[in-house]
């Protein structure tokens, strides 16, 4: 069977619910003589008439074989219609999108982000992971929050520059000013474990003369937030995580800036040369909207 258009099998739609080729050709804002020639084209691709003409004023009727071809004709117009509204929906913005996070932006940037693509694409499928620090790579995903390096093709836009802060309990250090990294050195400290991140912490102390006394390595901001409030030893976490926790609210504690201040680029990653859905261009701009906010605080 040769091919044949969707336009014919529309007109052949309407003829049968109109009753003639003239009337058809009004409703669909075509020529009488052009809409007899897609039934020509229509009848020549299935290979036999699909509509019996008594000719005169009478209305036409469809022949068995165009009955069959309207039944399946309807189904694809319907599917075409489907297709055409999918595809407009994901040009609006709706569709899925991968997102690759870590902990600081899952608490804080995220968020913000995820409310305001729900507000305006509520149909949108949503779909974030956690990546290891220690071996990001972009895969599948649409777009990456990463504090550093990311393995493969990819382009990237910086959100800001974020500060680690040393954090003590309320009075611990006289003037509450700034304290210098090197009067860090033996003092008792809670701490992460030894990932990616925090080796790069250890390794700044150490290039600015300081050894800390880690007493405490635990997972997790509040944790460590916790025992500084128990006295057990003072913690050096990024800004994010502080402000996440609302630690400065906290009168248990007290929060410093460090002299020289550590500090750890924050960026957005997303694939090169892949061609993006408008969803995550949209996703990218509300997020470098969002770090710019916060940006202003810090």
């Amino acid at each position: 069977m040769a091919d044949f258009q969707l336009r014919h099998l529309r007109t052949m739609a309407a003829i049968a619910e109109e009753g003639t080729f003239g009337q058809a050709a009004a409703r669909l804002g075509y020529t009488q003589s052009s809409v007899s020639q897609q039934i020509a084209a229509l009848e020549k691709a299935v290979g036999g008439p699909v509509f019996d003409r008594p000719g005169g004023p009478k209305p036409v009727r469809i022949t068995r074989l165009g009955e069959v071809v309207l039944v399946h004709g309807r189904e694809l117009l319907a599917k075409a219609a489907t297709l055409t509204d999918a595809v407009g929906r994901f040009r609006a913005g709706h569709g899925r999108i991968d997102i690759g996070t870590f902990q600081s932006v899952s608490n804080l940037i995220l968020p913000a982000v995820i409310r305001r693509l729900l507000d305006e694409h509520p149909g949108c499928d949503i779909r974030l992971s956690d990546v290891p620090p220690e071996d990001p790579r972009i895969g599948e995903l649409d777009l990456l929050f990463h504090d550093g390096p990311v393995d493969g093709d990819v382009e990237h836009v910086k959100l800001f520059d974020e500060p680690y802060l040393l954090v003590t309990g309320a009075g611990a250090v006289p003037g509450g000013g700034p304290v210098r990294v090197k009067l860090l050195d033996e003092v008792p400290m809670v701490a992460w474990p030894r990932t990616h991140h925090q080796r790069w912490l250890e390794r700044t102390f150490a290039r600015a003369g300081a050894q800390p006394r880690f007493v405490f390595r635990t997972t997790g901001h509040e944790t460590i937030l916790s025992m500084v409030r128990a006295g057990i030893g003072w913690a050096v976490l990024p800004w994010l995580a502080l402000h996440g926790q609302d630690a400065w609210a906290d009168e248990q504690l007290a929060i410093h800036p460090l002299k020289p201040s550590p500090t750890r680029e924050l960026s957005l990653h997303w694939p090169a040369g892949r061609t993006e859905s408008p969803l995550a261009v949209r996703a990218r701009e509300i997020a470098v909207e969002v770090a710019r906010d916060l940006a202003e605080r810090m």
